[in-house]
């Protein structure tokens, strides 16, 4: 059997045009319209699939090719040609009364009209039938007008007749419009949000991720409901390599900009219909740099020409809403994915001649600064005229656009920045200055990557510095590589001389501060308790002044110290102290330690002179963690995975390796080994991370490597001691006795032994904790292990505080509560069946009944209740099978456990069940209603 894929958001339409194709005893005329692209074709094409499964008959008519005849002949041709397929005796006769007809010219097309409509009408009693036209804008303008007549003055009786084609308003003023002459207009809307994402599923096999749904709406702006257009987005992307696999789901792997129409689709294919050269130079402008139609007037006269072009052609597609003109009067494409497609085109003349020439039309009026105060847009065209511009009008123009602009839009005054500074000689007075106010800028609105982007410069001035500017160079300098930190990546990547290291050492202590965080290699920390090289303080550091915001070098020492031993750190404080009168928040910062969370530590040892972490890799893994320890882990995979596409879009050195050591605890907790495993595969085996050797712990033991698995953990515990990373060692050797407790007691007690070590060493509520669970664990002490469970709490650990009701369902004199707290965390977790396994060990051991919910509904999970909603639409198993990205032989078999589950014995009664209310989703925290069967394999459920 030819299988056939669900046609998407269509189903109204489809059954509307299947019930006018069946025989019925008064034979309607239904006209299907849409705009291009919108699914016509596959709506008639389903809906004859639909009806010839029922035994009906469907005869499409040709169009014909628009060189041969026109009006009534070309009908008489396509009816004499769609009946010569039918085999009846009586057919031949009628095929000879409508060319004879045809031929004798006498009475004019009315005759053969009305020949045509009593020959389909008797052999439509013969041989029922139904007509299809798809295609009808494509008619001629007298073909449309005969077939007009025909269906409202000779109508074929008994003959339905299902037409396809355009809106009117699509075609020119004064054609005939065909519905007129229809019973019925059906129109095609735009798809919805969740059509347009099982679209994109389908097409791809896999979900796709919500960043890349919204990335493609956007760029299709009014187009975001057509199903042509979001399939030529998803090509381009295709041939463009901008997808991405990661986690089952596709995500955007390049810059939302780069979204694309192919170059055979009909809305780029109308934009150059009037000539392509002006469209794709009109595109790179705005690409670059805000446009009005009023700065195309007044060019010098070497662009006259193209001036007038680029002028016939805005107002062309502004009069075809291809552009749009807002409030300010700007130019923008309504769709930005035709835009870059354009991009994509070779332009015939130069794009950065016609920058040059709108910055010179009011430069030569105004002057280059005060054309800069006065307009700043203009910044962006001099950056993107580059060589075309002479830097005595850029630079002024720049700097004076970035001082402008620095006060309400830091984007722009950013990009004017950069683009002075590469224009600047490194030695310049004024350019370490310019430095300084960009880096600052970059800092105060969280736009480190654009930070990054000044190292050119810097480096530049390191080799050629020039006066001294208060320190404007240093500034940059750290500036940069705090922001590297942000963007988790070496700072300065090993490009500084030795001397500048030691002239500058907070920019080494910088570099050393990152490996401590899980960003790039460990270095040993810097040597700076030589006063010697006094460093000036160009951000206002220093005692009763400190409103810089970058960190003080007795800062980034208690930053450092956080992650290792309880000694080290009260020195730290105590020079912090001392030196700049801070008071860091130490329990903050040591939870922040022990998951590598940098923007937290930062939060909590410099408060609120702490720069935004903006959308940088920092705050976006500062997120994670906080969703992570919140039992959100949906949402913490939605984050690792956006961190790895960031990383992967970017290039350069890899990058988030703590954020996938949590995305693989996550899907080793869910029992989902695979995953787990790709995302460990991910880190390489040099990384030193307490993180990082837990998660490797986890799927190592799980997979079957009990052995190894314990012992490289053994090993992985000493390098991070070694490497003085204390902080998270702790949770380490908890797994690790969670592991050993039964069948390897010597290394249990070895590690309870080693976690009052770390915590004699280290001194944490985390490390408290740990100790206390694991007491709680070998010396079945109730009282340490409650102690550990309210540690977790007041710290918002939901798994750490899961671990903790296990060892407290089988410890404590009451299990039962600590037994439904276990249920309900699994659940909330989403933990696989090795959890609950543990769960059901633990009630065993007790000798009580695991808790159950009080209906079968409130152990419903989201991918539950989203299978039963698509069964009440009553979806069948392909359709839903496309919805889900999944075969049909896995909706059958799901559906089956739902029964089971349920108690309901069909697709009716459970449809039946969950409309009328007695079946809803579950409730925050409620319990499975099924006791797993206890086994012997040690799942992930605990530390």
């Amino acid at each position: 059997m030819e299988r056939r894929a669900p046609l998407i958001g269509r189903d109204h339409q489809v059954g509307v045009v299947a019930d006018a194709l069946r025989p019925a005893a008064a034979a309607r005329t239904l006209l299907v319209t849409g705009e291009a692209g919108a699914g016509k074709t596959a709506v008639l094409d389903e809906a004859r699939h639909t009806v010839a499964q029922e035994g009906a008959r469907v005869l499409r008519l040709d169009g014909g090719s628009g060189t041969g005849p026109t009006g009534a002949a070309a009908l008489a041709d396509a009816v004499c040609e769609v009946l010569a397929t039918v085999h009846h005796d009586r057919f031949p006769a009628h095929l000879t009364a409508v060319r004879r007809a045809q031929s004798r010219g006498d009475g004019g097309e009315l005759t053969l009209l009305a020949t045509l409509g009593e020959t389909l009408a008797d052999a439509a009693c013969q041989v029922p039938f139904a007509l299809v036209l798809d295609g009808a804008e494509r008619l001629p303008a007298p073909t449309v007008s005969a077939l007009q007549l025909m269906l409202r003055a000779f109508r074929p009786a008994g003959v339905p007749v299902v037409l396809a084609g355009r809106p009117a308003s699509d075609g020119p003023a004064g054609a005939p419009d065909l519905a007129a002459a229809a019973d019925r207009v059906l129109d095609l809307p735009p798809l919805r949000p969740d059509d347009i994402g099982e679209l994109v599923g389908q097409h791809l096999g896999r979900p796709a991720e919500p960043a890349l749904l919204a990335a493609v709406r956007r760029s299709l702006g009014p187009l975001a409901g057509n199903p042509a257009a979001v399939l030529s987005v998803l090509a381009a992307l295709h041939a463009d390599g901008g997808l991405v696999d990661l986690d089952g789901c596709t995500g955007l792997a390049g810059a939302e900009d780069d979204l694309r129409l192919t170059t055979d689709a009909e809305p780029l294919r109308r934009v150059t219909a009037g000539g392509t050269d002006t469209a794709v130079v009109l595109a790179g402008l705005l690409h670059r740099a805000e446009l009005r139609p009023t700065d195309l007037h007044g060019l010098d006269p070497s662009c006259g020409a193209l001036a007038a072009d680029l002028g016939r052609t805005v107002d062309r597609l502004v009069r075809e809403r291809v552009l749009t003109l807002d409030g300010d009067g700007l130019l923008a494409f309504a769709v930005p994915a035709v835009a870059a497609a354009l991009r994509t085109l070779s332009p015939g003349r130069d794009v950065r001649s016609t920058h040059a020439a709108v910055v010179r039309t009011v430069t030569e009026r105004l002057g280059p600064a005060t054309s800069g105060a006065c307009h700043p847009p203009l910044a962006d065209h001099v950056a993107a005229a580059g060589s075309a511009l002479h830097d005595g009008v850029a630079v002024p123009l720049l700097l004076a656009a970035a001082a402008k602009d620095a006060r309400s839009y830091h984007p722009r005054a950013a990009r004017a920045y950069l683009s002075a500074l590469r224009r600047l000689p490194p030695n310049y007075p004024a350019t370490l200055g310019v430095l300084r106010e960009a880096a600052e800028l970059g800092l105060g609105c969280g736009d480190h990557a654009g930070v990054l982007a000044l190292g050119e410069p810097i480096l530049a001035g390191l080799r050629d510095p020039g006066p001294s500017d208060g320190g404007g160079l240093e500034f940059a300098l750290h500036a940069w590589g705090l922001s590297s930190l942000h963007e988790h990546r070496a700072p300065c990547d090993g490009a500084l001389p030795r001397a500048v290291r030691a002239r500058m050492p907070r920019t080494a202590m910088l570099a050393a501060l990152g490996g401590r965080y899980g960003i790039g290699p460990i270095i040993p920390w810097p040597d700076t308790r030589d006063p010697a090289p006094a460093e000036p303080a160009p951000d206002g550091g220093g005692r009763g002044h400190r409103r810089g915001p970058l960190p003080t070098r007795a800062e980034l020492r208690t930053l450092a110290a956080a992650v290792g031993g309880h000694e080290e750190l009260a020195r730290a404080v105590h020079e912090l102290r001392t030196a700049e009168g801070g008071e860091p928040d130490l329990g903050r910062l040591r939870d922040a330690a022990a998951y590598g969370d940098l923007a937290a530590a930062l939060d909590a040892v410099l408060g609120e002179r702490c720069v935004p972490a903006g959308h940088g890799a920092a705050g976006r893994y500062h997120a994670m963690v906080r969703d992570y320890l919140a039992g959100r882990w949906d949402d913490a995979l939605a984050a690792a995975r956006g961190i790895e596409r960031r990383g992967r879009a970017r290039g350069g050195p890899d990058t988030g390796q703590l954020a996938r050591a949590l995305a693989a605890e996550i899907h080793c907790f869910r029992g989902d080994l695979g995953r787990a495993r790709e995302w460990l595969d991910l880190i390489p085996a040099t990384v030193v991370h307490p993180l990082v050797a837990r998660a490797r712990l986890g799927v190592r033991y799980w997979s079957g490597q009990q052995d190894a698995a314990l012992a490289e953990a053994w090993h992985d515990v000493r390098r991070a001691r070694e490497s003085g990373l204390l902080t998270g060692v702790e949770r380490v050797l908890v797994r690790i006795l969670e592991f050993a407790e039964e069948t390897r007691p010597r290394q249990a007690r070895q590690a309870l032994e080693q976690l009052a070590a770390v915590h004699a060493e280290a001194d944490t509520a985390m490390s408290r904790e740990a100790l206390c669970a694991a007491r709680g664990v070998l010396h079945r002490d109730a009282e340490s292990a409650h102690e550990a469970y309210l540690s977790a709490e007041r710290r918002g650990d939901r798994h750490m505080m899961l671990y903790c009701c296990q060892i407290l369902a089988e410890v404590a004199e009451e299990p039962q509560p600590w037994l439904a707290e276990a249920a309900r965390d699994t659940h909330l977790l989403s933990l696989g069946r090795p959890g609950r396994v543990l769960l059901g060990r633990s009630a065993q051991r007790r000798n009580v009944p695991l808790p159950r919910g009080r209906s079968a509904r409130e152990g419903l999970s989201e991918a539950e209740v989203r299978l039963i909603g698509m069964v009440a639409e009553g979806g069948t198993n392909r359709q839903i099978a496309a919805r889900l990205a999944c075969s049909e032989k896995t909706v059958e078999q799901r559906l089956a456990r739902l029964f089971q589950r349920t108690g309901k014995r069909s697709r009716v009664e459970l449809a039946a069940a969950w409309l009328d209310g007695s079946l809803a989703a579950p409730a925050p925290g409620a319990a499975p209603d099924t006791a797993p069967a206890p086994g012997t394999w040690s799942g992930p459920a605990g530390g």
